[in-house]
């Protein structure tokens, strides 16, 4: 395993991340901006954050400019799959079912989620997966 897949990002960085992903390459003007539509933070906080994920590998920093650009360096579906498989391990005792039916009784999924949820079952049991 690399480097990159032993990081687990914590809450805020994940946060940054999502919105690398949503929006693709962005300033820390710019990733400020987006987070402070949610919540209270100063653009030092966001700079500071994001200096950090760059140290642990998280973004890359495109420095040509006077506004570095920061870029996501891990994929979403690895960090999701990552946070998944502890989640499941820690919460569900490696129970992939508990975590499926405690999701899907948490909220109430759209046809189209369960339509890929079938989608997905029915691959599994043709072992297409």
């Amino acid at each position: 395993m690399t480097k990159k897949q032993n990081i687990k990002p914590t809450d805020s960085e994940l946060e940054i991340l999502q919105i690398l992903w949503q929006k693709g390459p962005a300033t820390v003007k710019s990733v400020n901006e987006i987070l402070s539509e949610k919540k209270d933070v100063g653009y030092t906080t966001t700079l500071k954050l994001m200096q950090i994920m760059y140290e642990k590998g998280l973004v890359h920093r495109n420095e040509k400019d006077r506004s570095h650009i920061y870029t996501a360096v891990i994929e979403e579906n690895k960090i999701q799959k990552a946070l998944v498989e502890k989640l499941l391990e820690t919460a569900f005792s490696g129970s992939a079912a508990k975590l499926v039916m405690q999701a899907l009784g948490n909220s109430k999924p759209t046809k189209e989620e369960l339509d890929k949820i079938r989608e997905l079952l029915n691959n599994i049991e043709r072992g297409d997966q």
